[in-house]
């Protein structure tokens, strides 16, 4: 009796450890798809969120580059939602590929993406590879028999401009030079440059006026 009750609480032990290894993959699996696209497999927002107020907490620099897609709209209205999904994740490819494996690539809206890319704070050098994405976007994407055309406006900031980097404040200024990008042509890249002013400063400003 007492080898059986051994065996017993043996079997038991086992299958609770089974059990927990369960659940704590069940946990890992259900936490990463929290934080991911679901349509291109890039980071989201939240995940963005995350990665951003860690970066902007540690001491090492770091850019912020916005894209947004030009004439996405076109490809939606024109060839359908199939095939605007299909570029999305073709873009999703480019950036995945232009980038780092310790990037930041994030899907922040419908044909929206915001990269952090640490290290990385010279203007020229984030230009290139800004230029490098926006060359490859231009490329024909083909659907179908069909030819999506887009193209890409792509706003920089570096947390090297700031005495204290903010996560909504950069995020601001890199959307701010994104719209340069946009009123300048399209299909090219801006950087921020302009002296930034902390929120504190922003808020001030404004009750005075």
């Amino acid at each position: 009796e007492l080898l059986y009750v051994v065996e017993a609480k043996s079997a038991v032990m086992h299958e609770l450890r089974d059990l927990n290894l369960r659940l704590q993959g069940a946990k890992s699996v259900a936490e990463e798809q929290a934080l991911t696209d679901t349509l291109t497999g890039l980071r989201n927002r939240r995940a963005l969120d995350l990665a951003l107020a860690q970066a902007a907490e540690a001491a090492a620099p770091f850019a912020l580059m916005h894209l947004d897609l030009d004439f996405f709209k076109a490809v939606n209205d024109t060839l359908g939602h199939a095939a605007g999904d299909h570029v999305l994740r073709r873009v999703a490819q480019v950036l995945t590929d232009e980038t780092r494996a310790h990037d930041t690539v994030a899907r922040v809206g419908g044909d929206e993406f915001v990269m952090l890319l640490p290290g990385l704070t010279d203007a020229s050098r984030l230009e290139q590879i800004a230029q490098r994405i926006i060359a490859r976007l231009c490329e024909p994407i083909p659907y179908e028999g069909q030819s999506c055309h887009i193209a890409a406006s792509v706003g920089v900031t570096a947390s090297t401009l700031y005495d204290r980097p903010h996560p909504d404040l950069m995020l601001q200024d890199a959307d701010n030079a994104l719209y340069s990008a946009k009123r300048a042509g399209r299909g090219c890249v801006r950087v921020h440059l302009a002296p930034p002013q902390e929120p504190e400063a922003k808020l001030s400003k404004a009750m005075k006026a």
